[in-house]
């Protein structure tokens, strides 16, 4: 599939916001010490909108109309799109609710604040299973159709959150709490485990066929005529290709991105590190998001010349 930039931006960025405000909402309610500071949940809560916000607006370029983005929510009942698009902007009222709770009231968990807090963080992970279902729920390109789809996408955004959360903290509350720190550990290996299971996965030499697709299973088939002479938006989108040797590099890229090296700099507990550990993550992300398009492979490729997908 072709990876759309604005796509890529929009998973990474509301992923992370998502991510960032769900764990701050249950360090809160739970009563983590270093998560009372009221200055330390305004700042996260606003970043998190922030990046919320600005990958829900990167997400309407892919649009070839984004005047007619407002049709999305009319299909509630099938569509995973509709789904994430109701359960997106029903996210923003609680949120903000949560947020002003605590600006006029302080960090004490109030009734309000406390119902706020709950329903913002589970349509928060509402949101963000809904996106991870949009690619799981096509049963015609293989590596998304998979329970590994939505798991992959939930952990990462909290994994990115987490260490945006500590980060956070440790710049405004002045001394790195142990509690996220070790959190932020504890999801980056938990990212990087879902990640390299999904890699293995969708290695495995299972999807269709050209003989399965034709139903000639008997003998070998191959595609002698494409019946077209020019691209066209199946060859564009679908048909997207990228080198085997590219894509080693770029999987060795991610990995170092996104897992290694903020694992290493985490170890230093430094907080001016943290930071840099956070951003790299996103980086890294980034190009974790590039190859789960660039290495899918729509069925309709089979009638296009490709033996397998």
């Amino acid at each position: 599939m072709h990876p759309a930039f604005s796509v890529l931006i929009f998973t990474v960025m509301s992923g992370a916001g998502y991510g960032l405000m769900t764990l701050m909402i249950i360090g809160h309610l739970a009563g983590l010490p270093q998560l009372q500071d009221s200055t330390v949940l305004l700042s996260g809560g606003v970043l998190a909108i922030a990046l919320i916000t600005g990958g829900l607006l990167s997400s309407t370029l892919h649009l070839t109309n984004p005047k007619n983005a407002w049709r999305a929510f009319s299909r509630f009942k099938t569509s995973w799109l509709s789904r994430e698009a109701v359960f997106a902007v029903l996210f923003y009222p609680f949120a903000l609710t949560y947020l002003a709770a605590i600006f006029f009231g302080g960090s004490e968990v109030t009734a309000l604040g406390l119902l706020a807090g709950i329903l913002t963080a589970v349509l928060a992970m509402l949101t963000l299973f809904c996106t991870s279902m949009i690619y799981a729920s096509l049963k015609t390109i293989r590596q998304w159709n998979s329970s590994l789809t939505p798991v992959n996408y939930i952990a990462l955004g909290l994994m990115s959150g987490s260490l945006l959360l500590a980060a956070l903290q440790s710049l405004i509350g002045g001394e790195l709490s142990s509690s996220l720190y070790t959190l932020a550990l504890a999801l980056l290996v938990l990212g990087a485990v879902c990640k390299l299971v999904y890699l293995f996965w969708i290695g495995k030499p299972a999807g269709s066929t050209i003989n399965t697709a034709t139903g000639f299973t008997q003998a070998n088939v191959r595609l002698l005529d494409q019946g077209h002479t020019s691209n066209s938006f199946l060859n564009n989108e679908f048909g997207y290709t990228v080198a085997a040797n590219k894509l080693v590099r770029m999987r060795l890229l991610m990995l170092v991105l996104a897992f290694v090296v903020p694992f290493l700099l985490l170890l230093t507990s430094s907080s001016v590190l943290l930071i840099i550990a956070a951003l790299l993550t996103l980086a890294g992300l980034l190009v974790e998001r590039w190859l789960f398009f660039a290495e899918a492979r729509h069925v309709v490729r089979l009638f296009h010349g490709d033996q397998t997908v």
